[in-house]
């Protein structure tokens, strides 16, 4: 029987850069999934896979309470690629010598490809890769071949054709390996025989046949926030129940300049008055009044939020299923396979207990952030809302150092719109994956008309990274920097310096608060 779809399974070692891994394999229009690294054989075999990946991660296969995988699965006859860790784990497990080198190899590292095998078919010579290992296999398992070594790793690739067994010490994933995409294109079509089938319209078409089957004639209600993932669900579930979608924005008063208005405009004609806009601002504002504390500015807004949307939900009559937009970063980060949280997820969560839905609704749940980018393509939606930079919860708030006020928003909210507008203008847009100003505390003095002023300083941030765990500062033109410096000081009132962070993550987080 022909699949439906190919699949990768990556098993989890807890690996900081996973997510990226299976990002570089869906880049490839092949559906990858991420699972625990201790799911059974049976299991793994029942979600007939064309190839399994084990991840790297931080523990040594040396130690005895080590991350094992169940050692049926290489009995399955599924090609699987070890990457570091996964590498080791594999020569470890099949009764190669995994040791502690005398020379370790971080960072930047250049490889000899010896041969090139199936793994490294139309890559010769030298070969730039990144590595992060203390420990590396000093003798493969029998039958094994070496494909390429480093001056210090004598076994940087090794393949077993006939087990169907590969392995990198190295990391294809990231960017600082330039020929990594054609290592996991030859894993993925030449060795697991992958078709590519992993489309953002063929999935616009199961996603909107799955909404239809689990709605069916009942009601749905959406929180729209206006950022790509809510939009993007909410141009979904319509095109897949029309008037049985019901969305609510809540407008807190910390969103960015004219952001309620671009909504309103696009989701309108699309809703009509099952669209409810809700203008809480001054309430969000005064709850806000005197709060300096970064978390406790979140916490007010969070809580305040729930109660808007719920007291709206109830004032609506019987809604029978709740929609979010959950992404796959949320379900990996809520419940990481190494059993570690990396972070708890919610989107409109802590609804009170007399909101009794019947269930939930995420359709965006399999897909990473650029995933759901391209589905809104696929939809319609317009490119500004496509292409916005993410927007925290707490919005501007969050964004002003200290407590917040109407004055102060003005200002980041007018000084934010000249960046995102110069940004936008210079072709930048799509090159910086998050940039906005925030609101410094300090103030300082100035010259302005031939008077001395003692006004604010705007810091503008922006950075790029691929997930978010990294990222570091967009290299802007300087003459695109002074232009959007002079524009903030003369049309901002209240403000006389500008300053830029270069700072990257780590160590500094990509928001101040």
């Amino acid at each position: 029987m022909t699949k439906t779809r190919d699949l990768i399974v990556l098993l989890d070692f807890g690996a900081q850069y996973s997510q990226l891994i299976a990002r570089r394999v869906r880049a490839e229009h092949v559906y990858c999934e991420i699972v625990p690294y201790n799911m059974p054989a049976e299991q793994i075999a029942a979600m007939d896979p064309s190839g399994i990946i084990f991840s790297g991660g931080p523990a040594s296969v040396l130690d005895d309470d080590s991350p094992r995988c169940d050692d049926r699965i290489f009995d399955l006859g599924i090609p699987i690629l070890g990457i570091c860790y996964g590498m080791q784990l594999m020569a470890h497990m099949l009764r190669g010598k995994v040791e502690i080198p005398q020379q370790r190899e971080y960072g930047s590292v250049e490889v000899e490809v010896l041969s090139e095998g199936q793994l490294l078919e139309g890559i010769q010579g030298r070969l730039q890769t990144w590595m992060s290992h203390t420990l590396q296999v000093s003798q493969p398992p029998q039958g094994f071949q070496i494909l390429a070594r480093s001056e210090h790793c004598d076994c940087a690739v090794f393949e077993n054709q006939a087990r169907h067994c590969y392995g990198l010490q190295f990391h294809p994933e990231v960017t600082h390996t330039p020929r990594g995409r054609e290592i996991f294109h030859n894993f993925l079509f030449k060795i697991c025989g992958c078709r590519g089938d992993w489309q953002m319209q063929s999935y616009a078409s199961e996603a909107i046949a799955s909404i239809r089957q689990q709605v069916g004639d009942k009601q749905v209600l959406l929180g729209l926030s206006g950022g790509v993932d809510s939009s993007v669900v909410a141009a979904l579930l319509h095109r897949a129940v029309g008037d049985q979608l019901t969305a609510v924005f809540v407008n807190h008063g910390l969103m960015r300049k004219d952001e309620p208005e671009e909504i309103e405009a696009v989701f309108r004609p699309l809703l009509g008055g099952k669209l409810i806009m809700v203008d809480a601002s001054q309430r969000f504002l005064q709850k806000l009044a005197g709060i300096t504390d970064p978390e406790t500015k979140r916490k007010i807004i969070g809580s305040e939020f729930i109660e808007v949307f719920a007291q709206t939900a109830r004032s609506l009559g019987h809604l029978d299923f709740l929609a979010q937009g959950t992404i796959y970063p949320d379900v990996v980060e809520s419940s990481s396979a190494t059993g570690m949280v990396i972070k708890s997820h919610h989107n409109v969560g802590g609804l009170p207990q007399d909101l009794p839905f019947c269930g939930i609704v995420e359709p965006l749940r399999p897909l990473f952030k650029d995933e759901v980018r391209q589905l809104g393509a696929e939809l319609g939606l317009p490119e500004h809302i496509i292409w916005r930079p993410p927007f925290p919860g707490p919005g501007l708030a969050i964004r002003i150092i200290g407590d917040v006020t109407e004055d102060k928003l003005v200002i980041v909210r007018e000084s934010d719109a000249i960046l995102r507008e110069e940004i936008v203008a210079s072709g930048l847009g799509r090159q910086a994956s998050q940039y906005f100003t925030i609101l410094s505390g300090l103030r300082s003095v100035g010259v302005m008309g031939d008077e001395r002023s003692y006004d604010y300083t705007v810091v503008i941030r922006a950075v790029n990274t691929d997930d978010f765990m990294t990222a570091d500062w967009v290299r802007i033109p300087y003459d695109i920097l002074d232009k959007i410096a002079r524009r903030i000081v003369n049309e901002v009132r209240h403000v006389n310096r500008v300053v830029y962070d270069i700072t990257s993550k780590p160590p500094a987080s990509i928001e101040w608060e």
